[in-house]
Formats: C-alpha cells, sequence, structure tokens
C-alpha cells in the first residue's frame, strides 16, 4: 500500500502531465491521449504514468513512442510545478482499461440472453390483466359509493 505522501505525489504528477500533453506538448504523435492514474516508487525517484490512447494500435504506439521522447519536457514542467527534493524519472506504459471492459462488454452480450426482450413481455401481461379487470368491473356496473359513517358529518 502506497504512503500518503507517494499518493498525494502521483495525483499532482498525473495532473501537471495531463495540463502538459493538453496544453503545451507539440508532437504531432501524441493526440488522443488520457493520463489515466500515475505510480510513484516508494523513494519518489521513478514515476510509472498510465495513458489511454483513442485510436489503433499503431497509433497507441506511436503516441507511447511520443511520450517517451518528450518525458525530459514533462519532467522540466513537474520540476517547475511541483516542489520536491528529486524529480521523478518517467516512464509510460498503455493502459489497457478500456480495451478490456470493452471487450469483456462485448463477450458478455454474446454469452447472457437478451434481457430486453423478457420485461416487455411481462409488461404487456401486466397491462391486458388490468384492461381484463377494468372490463369486468364495467360489466358488473359502476362502483358502489363506500358507506358513509355519522361520523364524518360531525354528529355524534
Amino acid at each position: 500500500m502506497p504512503s500518503r505522501r507517494a499518493q498525494k505525489t502521483a495525483e499532482a504528477i498525473r495532473e501537471v502531465v495531463s495540463m502538459a500533453i493538453l496544453a503545451e506538448l507539440r508532437d504531432p504523435r501524441v493526440r488522443d491521449v488520457t493520463v489515466t492514474y500515475v505510480e510513484v516508487s516508494g523513494d519518489l525517484r521513478h514515476a510509472k504514468v498510465h495513458v489511454s490512447v483513442m485510436g489503433t494500435e499503431t497509433k497507441q504506439e506511436l503516441s507511447v513512442r511520443g511520450l517517451q521522447n518528450a518525458a525530459g519536457f514533462l519532467q522540466s514542467k513537474i520540476a517547475n510545478r511541483v516542489e520536491m527534493r528529486y524529480t521523478p524519472k518517467l516512464s509510460f506504459v498503455l493502459d489497457q482499461g478500456v480495451k478490456r471492459s470493452i471487450e469483456i462488454s462485448r463477450i458478455l452480450k454474446q454469452v447472457l440472453p437478451e434481457q430486453d426482450a423478457s420485461p416487455a413481455v411481462e409488461t404487456d401481461a401486466v397491462e391486458m390483466e388490468s384492461e381484463t379487470d377494468e372490463t369486468e368491473a364495467e360489466a358488473e356496473g359502476p362502483p358502489e359509493p363506500p358507506p358513509q359513517s355519522d361520523t364524518a358529518d360531525g354528529q355524534e
């Protein structure tokens, strides 16, 4: 379990790197990149930046390579904005979490039966029952008014 200090440092690094990629990095290879989270070593000298890249695998690899080339620039941004004794050495890792969740969702749709069809059938059956009850009630005649008690008039 990382220490509180390491977690705060990781969050600060994530913010700085995200903003630098978005606003200041001019590398054309680095597009559609989201920094998902950052892992910092116990001595705070190494930081593993997990990124998610939208696009094909080739585009993802190209973006990670561009980020590795821009690591020195991003480290200087961290040094300017986060006060630390040592600026951590950055390494970038492609985060496959989004891709895996989409794949799992696709597999579940194939394996599990359709759940949209069964509730519609049940609601149709319930509607039919309520319509039958209403027609039976109409056949019997108008409903009788509830009996009134003497206390409702205020007389006792």
